[in-house]
């Protein structure tokens, strides 16, 4: 969950959260066809659901057999709860299992990579972002209520990927976002979200070995995204105050731990792949009261912008709110969600390597997050 991109007024008049639906009925899975190939097994969508709705969802495309199958955790767990939950918010692969971080149902729920058959979960308060390394899930969490300015520092949720316990905890800054992890330490973005204007600036520095936070980098305010590149630098998003202090983007250096470019991009969404940077941006400014929105393509060699847009052929003119963002790590397609309204079905887009449209499909509502199956 983006928190819509502008964070403030989103979080601070959210509804109750909700707990499971009162209504017996179960959406049955819906299917689509598509075009196959055998570039990847396939991915998962994880559908975030518009917050206190309870709606999040989770979609598979089969690459192989060219289907798109709609909201399938409920039949394939039918002793489970009938719904995935209250705002998805990020989903990953790991060692031949699927974790979905429900955000403000406070879980992460774990199901088989292949099947989607659920294996079990772990609660974590207002968790928000799930990361990997050296056989152990990194969860990462905003600690406090949704929205509390009072909220205390977050932490870093360390679990036992056979067990599903939680072994330690770290804490950082608060509202913590994203992660990376390289040379086995893990970088976290702090955004301090819920204070305004008294956001964070720093980027926590995790030691896996010791699992202590032993230093803070100074970045910008209001961090969010973070990526790693093939050399291990780090790319770190800002959003801004939405006011005055426009969104960017920063490169920091893991052999030294220091901020050593800066590009005066926004970004709400980035994805590496090879030495391309892809940026989407959704830029909410509370001046103008409008979105800008740009498709930005980045040399990670160069640190420079070779493409006004990695949409080539016109088709983005569709596109009436962009909001996940995936590249095929073998052929290049570029996945683009687009959320429209919110609170209606979504759709996802598909083009080629070269920014064409392909294909593309319904998803659920508010639809995000991929996890490509190998």
């Amino acid at each position: 969950m983006k928190i819509r991109k502008f964070i403030i007024p989103i979080v601070l008049t959210a509804l109750t959260i909700a707990g499971c639906r009162k209504d017996p009925s179960v959406l049955p899975i819906e299917e689509e066809e598509l075009p196959s190939d055998t570039s990847v097994t396939g991915f998962y969508l994880l559908n975030e659901g518009n917050m206190g709705m309870n709606k999040a969802s989770l979609d598979y495309y089969d690459n192989i057999a060219g289907t798109y199958k709609r909201n399938i955790y409920n039949e394939t767990n039918p002793t489970a709860p009938k719904e995935l939950g209250d705002v998805g918010n990020d989903i990953d692969v790991y060692g031949g299992k699927l974790y979905a971080v429900i955000n403000m149902s406070d879980k992460v729920e774990i199901m088989d990579a292949k099947t989607a058959k659920r294996l079990g979960q772990v609660t974590i308060p207002n968790c928000r972002y799930v990361a990997f390394a050296n056989g152990r899930a990194y969860v990462s969490s905003y600690a406090g209520g949704v929205g509390d300015p009072n909220s205390p520092e977050g932490f870093i949720a360390e679990i036992d990927t056979a067990s599903f316990a939680i072994i330690r905890t770290v804490k950082v800054g608060r509202q913590p976002e994203e992660m990376a992890v390289v040379n086995n330490r893990i970088y976290i973005t702090n955004s301090g979200g819920y204070s305004p204007p008294n956001y964070e600036s720093t980027v926590s520095v995790i030691d896996l070995n010791t699992f202590t936070e032993i230093k803070r980098i100074e970045v910008a305010i209001n961090l969010h995204r973070i990526k790693a590149d093939s050399e291990g630098d780090l790319y770190v998003t800002s959003r801004g105050d939405y006011y005055n202090v426009p969104s960017k983007m920063f490169v920091i250096d893991t052999k030294t731990d220091q901020v050593k470019d800066s590009l005066s991009i926004a970004a709400g969404n980035i994805v590496i792949s090879g030495d391309s940077l892809y940026a989407l941006s959704v830029e909410w400014s509370f001046i103008t009261n409008k979105n800008e929105i740009t498709y930005a393509l980045i040399n990670t060699k160069t640190n420079q912008v070779v493409g006004e847009s990695f949409i080539t052929d016109g088709s983005e003119k569709d596109i009436k709110l962009p909001y996940g963002l995936a590249v095929n790590p073998k052929n290049g397609d570029i996945y683009i969600t687009d959320a429209k309204d919110y609170v209606t079905p979504g759709t996802l887009y598909c083009y080629d390597s070269n920014g064409k449209k392909k294909w593309s499909v319904v998803t659920g509502d508010i639809p995000a997050h991929f996890a490509f199956l190998p």
